[in-house]
């Protein structure tokens, strides 16, 4: 119990780093998104700066909220003593799921390193749809056991963007162009957000407590 304990503790902490990091940076620190789009060059379609922006805006907002409803639905308590709002949350985080999706398919064409990487955006964009379509489905049919394995499945994309920029990162320090690593950080962590549940999932085992990692 203590280790599933830390282990939500240690989910908690960085999902609620993350969000107040990407809500001070992207509405306070660089609203106009100077740092990010100054990496973009070469476009192959006119960026029109205000509407990439308010997608931007929304596509951050609403990736915020998925992973605050995902984090506050993996409670133990949240199931087992108020289920009704589990359900409502529940929804709350497929709307934004399908949100980010959408504004990330708007997004993708105008991508950092071109065509290769906006096809890596889509397959993520795909592949998150239809992973949460899966959890969507496996309760529908109260099977809560694989509801709750491809939740957490679904959980692991809404640190996409994390993943992303610990990678570029990685291989600027190696000495490549911030172009290629970026690209390099998308498939990347399409690789790492495939892999990653699944170790968690078998550490948790098919354990009696269907949300038994969490607090």
């Amino acid at each position: 119990m203590k280790k599933r304990i830390t282990l939500y503790g240690l989910l908690a902490g960085v999902s609620i780093l993350f969000i107040l990091y990407a809500l001070v940076k992207n509405f306070m620190i660089d609203p106009g998104a100077a740092s990010f789009l100054s990496h973009k060059t070469g476009l192959k379609r006119q960026l029109n700066l205000p509407v990439w922006l308010n997608v931007m805006y929304v596509h951050v907002a609403f990736a915020c909220i998925a992973m605050a409803s995902g984090l506050i639905n993996f409670s133990r308590r949240i199931f087992e003593h108020k289920r009704l709002f589990h359900r409502i949350n529940g929804y709350v985080y497929i709307v934004s799921v399908l949100v980010v999706v959408l504004t990330s398919g708007y997004m993708a064409p105008y991508a950092t390193g071109g065509k290769i990487t906006s096809m890596g955006f889509n397959a993520l964009n795909i592949l998150w749809l239809i992973i949460t379509i899966a959890a969507l489905v496996h309760i529908k049919r109260k099977q809560i056991i694989r509801h709750r394995n491809w939740m957490i499945r679904s959980y692991a994309f809404c640190f996409t963007n994390l993943l992303i920029h610990l990678i570029t990162s990685l291989f600027q320090g190696f000495g490549l162009v911030y172009a290629t690593s970026y690209t390099i950080g998308v498939y990347g962590s399409i690789a790492l957000l495939l892999i990653i549940p699944n170790i968690i999932i078998r550490s948790i085992g098919q354990s009696n407590g269907v949300y038994s990692f969490t607090s």
